[in-house]
């Protein structure tokens, strides 16, 4: 990004979850269901405490509570976030953002974008390091190995359900913010482990992905 020093780890998990509580303000607390289909780095705006701002809210949409979700033609939003069934078949609703912020969540602690330039796409990257535990593998070495394991394993515990191809195997923002918040030991992971992801789930990662053009200044400026 274009900020000279990276965020270290205590701020990127602050981060992480001023985004969920963000998010989870949007979808549970407001008057309306409010989804913003474009979550990104470049959407999330950074105070001077480095406090996270939701930002963007161009394609965001609102949904009446007997609605289950909301179809729009054509597709739009930012490639490399879009959850399978909005690239496929227009289909948004909660959890189309808590897709795009399972793929945030890896950014954070990856320090790597959704598509890089060689084209390689952040989720066939880390789910097998996900899959195999090799946590310490996915965090941005330019932490120099600086970070609170327990902390890292929760995020990257909370992205892998996030990015589910299946929308109702991903979680609601209330379950994110209890993956992120709740507890100081690994009890969390009796009930959640890391999932084994199909063949087929990466056979359609690899065609939804494409590219991100950079915005304005941003955490996206400091991954």
């Amino acid at each position: 990004g274009k900020a000279e020093n990276s965020l270290d780890w205590p701020i990127r998990y602050k981060i992480a979850i001023g985004v969920a509580r963000g998010l989870h303000y949007l979808h549970t607390c407001c008057k309306h269901r409010i989804i913003h289909r474009d979550i990104k780095a470049s959407n999330v705006l950074l105070g001077p405490d480095y406090e996270p701002q939701i930002t963007d809210f161009g394609l965001a949409k609102w949904l009446p509570n007997k609605w289950t979700h909301h179809a729009v033609i054509p597709v739009e939003g930012t490639f490399g976030y879009l959850a399978p069934e909005v690239f496929m078949h227009g289909i948004v609703d909660e959890k189309t953002d808590i897709y795009a912020f399972g793929v945030l969540l890896l950014e954070i602690v990856t320090g790597r974008k959704p598509v890089d330039s060689s084209k390689q796409n952040i989720l066939l990257w880390a789910k097998p390091l996900m899959e195999s535990g090799n946590i310490g593998e996915l965090a941005d070495p330019r932490m120099e190995g600086r970070y609170d394991a327990e902390q890292l394993y929760r995020v990257i515990l909370t992205a892998s359900y996030c990015v589910r191809q299946t929308a109702i195997w991903r979680p609601t923002m209330t379950e994110v913010l209890e993956l992120l918040t709740s507890g100081q030991d690994y009890e969390i992971g009796k009930s959640w482990r890391i999932p084994k992801f199909t063949s087929d789930e990466l056979d359609d990662y690899s065609m939804i992905f494409g590219y991100d053009v950079p915005s304005d200044i941003s955490l996206e400026d400091y991954l």
